[in-house]
């Protein structure tokens, strides 16, 4: 027998009635009936109601205890009789007969038993009182449960777990360091890794052959919503001698399984996932993260202006702006104001506005009487409209309106109820650009992986204009989030330089930078590619919070500061000389 307890919180039931137990746990909550005090013990597995009448010398102990005490009770079960069905244990209850204090509790600073609308910085000040609650206690166990099935179904397909380092070198792309003075380095510094990269293709090249790891990045990020400032995990694989389709295998048969075993009765889009190539994701959903389950899209209406009598956009595709069209189902006896508000919307964003065509039973409204009926008429057809239906349009150019275009093709789904709150849609976009020139000073940028293998390798490097490169890059998208980024790595030196050099870094800043896997491909590197899947968001996404902050179990807040630690925190003059820095704040 335990000291503590014969019995957690959860595990009583009407089969044990009659049994003498022992209990231990928190006072969830006490409710005092003047001749019976009830107190519900709850642990981490449950809560069982406790019992004491007011004739027992313990009525008078159990009424100054505040929630949140720790004890232990021991007692006899016996059946309730108001019998609790949307308990577990709510069949019994115990009958106390000794009572053990081990912790008192003091005055709470927000309430553990209900939600309540707490501040966020108080419940992160708190947040080991936080974690109590229910929702956040279960997010968590289910994180670890998903985190526990994630490492399963690697091992089932032969990846093996290493570990990579935490103290390495900073790397010239991607978001800023986190940097750590090197004491015995003076003026050198190590950067916290933004993702294990180098470090798991060194592992192919080893001669490892599948890699997988529950790993921890950090990027000096700001926070959003989705993404924690600081740090955050993913589960990261690679594999050698694969291509992209043995990478998409894998994870569709990890992340696949995930789904349907944790999806708490939602739809769930089964493998093999549609491929959407970057330029059509955008051109079609204004995104390359598409949320699908919403199932409207844009059409590219530019062929059908320029001459159509509607002089706005005939003067705009001069220019060489493009229009988009987004057609509604059976949407054409929309109010007036409908199409008003989207057209606000729209200058609202910096935008020229939303035109429209509802073609309605009792005639055809919006910019039709500007258009004509030949052309009117030329417009529903090409864009696949019915009686019944209207269309959108508006009118821009680059990537700032193909991403208005999308926030707007979400607003109205949302707006009109088609977007599917009770389902996963999942998807692959694929051949992403492997630059992108930079809007203000032109230069050529690497925009997505440097490390990625350019589809048609040197040739394409030579011959080709860099904006006109493809990647064998790939990221996987489910309902508008993106949950994983990976590639065909660049096992090629002559590869990696020219691919640099194009980017504006010459041989001597990819030998300093990635030194260590620029030699080791000298050596005899196996062609591979692998992935990662951020795990923070993809528990989010499971348990469909709006905050990322309540799936981790201790999170920075807003501010990249830990409210309960008291960090960040000012180092002390000793810490300072050790590491031979001088602080300087203005």
């Amino acid at each position: 027998m335990q000291t503590y307890r014969t019995h957690t919180c959860g595990e009583l039931r009407a089969a044990d009635a009659g049994k003498e137990v022992r209990l231990a746990g928190w006072i969830h909550r006490k409710r005092n009936l003047g001749n019976l005090c009830f107190v519900d013990l709850r642990d981490h597995y449950g809560i069982t109601q406790c019992v004491v009448s007011s004739d027992s010398e313990l009525f008078a102990k159990i009424q100054t205890l505040r929630p949140e005490s720790v004890i232990g009770v021991g007692g006899h079960v016996v059946m309730r009789e108001s019998i609790n069905k949307n308990m577990p244990t709510g069949d019994i209850e115990i009958k106390i007969s000794d009572i053990e204090v081990y912790s008192e509790a003091d005055v709470l600073p927000f309430q553990v038993a209900i939600e309540d609308d707490a501040p966020e910085e108080i419940r992160l000040k708190y947040r080991f009182l936080d974690l109590r609650k229910e929702r956040i206690h279960q997010n968590i166990m289910l994180r670890s449960a998903v985190i526990q099935r994630s490492r399963e179904l690697m091992r089932e397909q032969g990846f093996n777990e290493f570990q990579t380092p935490i103290l390495t070198a900073s790397s010239p792309e991607g978001a800023r360091d986190f940097l750590v003075p090197s004491r015995l380095n003076p003026g050198k510094f190590y950067a916290l890794p933004q993702a294990p990269q180098q470090f798991k293709q060194l592992l192919m090249v080893s001669g490892f052959d599948k890699y997988f790891q529950i790993a921890p990045c950090f990027r000096d990020e700001d926070p959003r919503a989705d993404r924690s400032p600081g740090e955050f995990y993913q589960m990261d694989m690679e594999m050698s001698f694969a291509t992209q389709e043995d990478v998409f295998a894998v994870i569709e048969h990890t992340l696949g399984t995930i789904f349907n075993e944790f999806a708490n009765g939602k739809k769930v889009d089964q493998a093999p996932f549609v491929h959407i190539p970057f330029r059509e994701a955008m051109l079609k959903y204004g995104s390359d993260k598409p949320d699908l389950r919403n199932p409207l899209f844009l059409q590219d209406a530019t062929a059908l202006f320029g001459r159509s009598g509607f002089g706005v956009y005939d003067a705009l595709v001069q220019e060489g702006k493009m229009i988009k069209a987004l057609l509604l189902k059976g949407m054409a006896e929309k109010p007036r104001s409908f199409f008003d508000k989207l057209d606000a919307y729209a200058k609202e964003e910096g935008m020229g506005g939303v035109a429209y065509i509802a073609f309605a039973s009792a005639g055809v409204k919006g910019i039709s009487r500007m258009l004509g009926e030949a052309k009117t008429e030329e417009v529903r057809q090409k864009l696949g409209a019915s009686v019944g239906d209207a269309i959108l349009f508006v009118a821009g150019k680059g990537l700032k309106f193909d991403k208005f275009s999308g926030r707007l093709r979400n607003k109205v789904g949302e707006e009109l109820g088609l977007t599917d709150k009770n389902a996963f849609k999942m998807c692959w976009i694929v051949d992403f650009p492997f630059y992108e020139e930079n809007d203000e000073t032109g230069a050529i940028e690497f925009s997505h992986n440097p490390f990625s293998m350019p589809q048609g390798g040197m040739d394409a490097l030579l011959n080709k204009n860099p904006l006109d490169i493809l990647a064998y890059q790939y990221d996987f998208v489910c309902n508008g989030v993106e949950l994983l980024s990976g590639g065909v790595r660049n096992h090629s030196p002559e590869i990696m330089y020219k691919v640099f050099e194009i980017a504006g870094y010459d041989h001597s800043v990819v030998d300093n930078k990635f030194g260590g896997m620029i030699n080791a491909f000298k050596f005899g590197a196996p062609p591979h590619a692998g992935a990662a899947y951020g795990m923070d968001r993809l528990i989010m996404l499971l348990l469909d919070e709006e905050v990322i902050r309540d799936v981790i179990a201790f999170p920075l807040n807003g501010k990249a500061q830990d409210l309960m630690m008291q960090a960040p925190n000012e180092p002390t003059e000793r810490q300072l000389k050790e590491l031979h820095i001088k602080v300087v704040t203005d």
